[in-house]
Parts: structure tokens; C-alpha cells; sequence
């Protein structure tokens, strides 16, 4: 018996949401193998993310290459990365992209996996501030108080985390760090997209090879950490790394196809709903049983962000649904 449009339609995003969920998750567990000493014995994490940065640069020059090799069979945007145009004017984003991609490396090599979200749940409460002092877009008082409710569930679980023995206040910090860093990125680069013709992959493949080049100086940082790495050429190593890189250029895609597929609202629910069991099977991996209380403020932090995703998609449809009819 045939399958009908719509039978097929529910299968296509049972299964981009099931991919979503595995590499973001896998990304993660990767990056967190990779950062932490006691299992690779390798303290380097701005080596670690020059390197996927490189594999994701390689990987979009191939796909480049391809594309105007088989255009019928490989598509890929069209750009020179190394226009003195582009140039400036995605380089300023790339600096950030840096910055968010290495504060975040630095969050997860000292967080636990279980706390790595509750650590960087505060991008919604910067998004929020950020968007006022930079677009001057105001926000709702019940969005305002979704983001008292995840401002409230960071810093019981920060008091959780403390009680529990396991809190690393340079991880909270790198995980505030990474959560600005995000906002700040996800703003800005709406202002960048148009000057690559809206093309995410494009802005991606630019962002990766800016990032490649730029971090070389601070390569130096970790000269001596390196130099003395005795497993930097072990393929298990190399493997990681290049599944990490991967892991990183696919999780891009990835969420735009899960958006284009399902919506922005079900996109953050699923993004919501992934983090949740990413905590629970943290916790079943790595051995970590946490307090009641604990638990609490990870649903608290998630049903805040949550109640703000569900909010704002609700008041942006109100506002343009006048729109929408008026056109009609």
C-alpha cells in the first residue's frame, strides 16, 4: 500500500528530527571527549577548534570545487573568500565566530555534560538585551518574565551544581561567555547574510576559513602542550577531531533544514525537548546522579526557555497576521 503526501511528509520530519537530535548530541559528547585531560591527555582547546574549523573550511572548498565540477549533481554556493569586499565585511562576524566557538570549547572542558546547558542557558535572556541596545526592539512583559524564570533556574542550578561538589566557576563563566558571544553572533549575522546573497552555507564556508587563518596566532598559546602530545598523529586522535569538524559544519545544515521542514516554533521545542534528554543521558554515561533539586532547576531553565519560544512565536504571529490578510 502506497503512503500518502502527508503520511510522507510526517516520516521526512520524524527522521530530520531524529538526525538533529543525533549529531547535535554527538557533537557535544565528541567535543567534551576531546577537551577533557583525564581521557585524551591533551590540554588544548583552541587547537581543537582550529582544527574543526579547518576540516569544515576543507569540506565546504571541496564541496566548492564539486559544484562547479558536477553542478547537476553537487550544489554549493558561489564565492571567493578572499574578495577584499567580503573580506571586510564578514570579518568582523568571524572575530566573533572565534570568540563563540572558543568560549564555548572552554565551557565544556571544564562543565560537566549534565550542566552544559543549564551553563549556557542565558542566550535568550542576551538576545533579549542585545536586541534593545542594538535594534531597539522591545520585548513583552511575559517574555520578560520567561526570561526571569530561565535567569532564576541558571543560578539555582549554579547552587545545585555548588552543592553537589562538582561546580567549576571558570566553566559558568566561560558558559556566560558563550551564551553572549551566541546571542551577539545570531544578531549580527542577519545583518552580514545579505552580503552573501543570504546564503548560510556560503557565510559558513567565509566564517571557517577566516577562523582557520585567524587562529594560528593563538596556536601559540598551546605550543608547548602540543609539542610534547605524544598522540597528535594517533588515528583514534585524528578521528575524533574529523568528527567533530564534520559533526560542527553538519549541525549548521542541519537546523535549517529542521526549520524549513517543521517551523521556527518546532525547531526550539525540538532544540528544548533535545537538550533535556542530552542531560539525562549525560547522566547515565558519565555516571553523575544529581538532587531532586537539581533536576528542578534544569526544567526550570527549560520550561522558561520553552514558555519564551512558545510566547514569541504567538505575538509574532499576531503582529503580522494583519499583514498576511490585508494582502489576501
Amino acid at each position: 500500500m502506497k503512503l500518502d503526501t502527508l503520511s510522507l511528509k510526517y516520516i521526512q520530519i520524524f527522521f530530520v528530527v531524529v538526525i538533529y537530535w543525533v549529531i547535535s548530541i554527538l557533537t557535544v559528547f565528541v567535543n567534551k571527549t576531546l577537551l577533557s585531560i583525564d581521557k585524551l591527555d591533551v590540554d588544548a582547546p583552541i587547537f581543537i577548534a582550529w582544527f574543526q574549523c579547518l576540516v569544515s573550511a576543507i569540506i565546504c572548498f571541496t564541496l566548492s570545487r564539486l559544484s562547479k565540477m558536477f553542478p547537476t549533481v553537487v550544489q554549493f554556493p558561489e564565492g571567493n573568500p578572499f574578495n577584499t569586499a567580503t573580506v571586510r565585511k564578514v570579518l568582523p562576524l568571524s572575530i566573533l565566530y572565534i570568540l563563540m566557538i572558543s568560549t564555548n570549547n572552554y565551557c565544556l572542558k571544564f562543565v560537566d555534560v549534565t550542566f552544559y546547558y543549564v551553563g549556557r542557558s542565558l542566550t535568550t535572556v542576551f538576545n533579549v538585551i542585545l536586541s534593545y541596545l542594538i535594534l531597539g526592539q522591545t520585548t513583552s512583559i511575559s517574555c520578560l518574565l520567561c526570561c526571569f524564570a530561565v535567569v532564576c533556574g541558571f543560578f539555582l542550578g549554579v547552587d545545585q551544581e555548588n552543592l553537589s561538589g562538582s561546580f567549576s566557576l571558570v566553566g559558568t563563566v566561560f558558559g556566560v561567555l558563550s551564551s553572549f558571544s551566541l546571542a551577539y553572533y545570531s544578531i549580527q549575522i542577519k545583518k552580514v547574510l545579505p552580503d552573501v546573497n543570504n546564503q548560510i552555507w556560503l557565510l559558513s564556508y567565509f566564517n571557517n576559513v577566516y577562523a582557520t587563518i585567524l587562529f594560528i596566532p593563538l596556536l601559540a598559546l598551546e605550543a608547548k602542550e602540543l609539542s610534547n602530545y605524544s598522540k597528535l598523529t594517533e588515528y583514534k586522535f585524528l578521528l575524533l577531531m574529523i568528527i567533530g569538524g564534520v559533526c560542527g559544519l553538519s549541525i549548521g545544515y542541519i537546523t535549517v533544514l529542521q526549520v524549513q521542514v517543521t517551523s521556527p516554533l518546532t525547531h526550539n521545542i525540538s532544540g528544548t525537548a533535545k537538550s533535556c534528554f542530552q542531560t539525562v543521558l549525560a547522566s547515565f554515561w558519565y555516571n553523575q546522579w544529581k538532587s531532586s533539586m537539581w533536576w528542578f532547576s534544569n526544567f526550570v531553565v527549560l520550561g522558561g526557555s520553552a514558555a519564551y519560544t512558545i510566547v514569541k512565536n504567538r505575538e509574532m504571529e499576531k503582529k503580522y497576521r494583519p499583514i498576511a490578510y490585508s494582502r489576501c
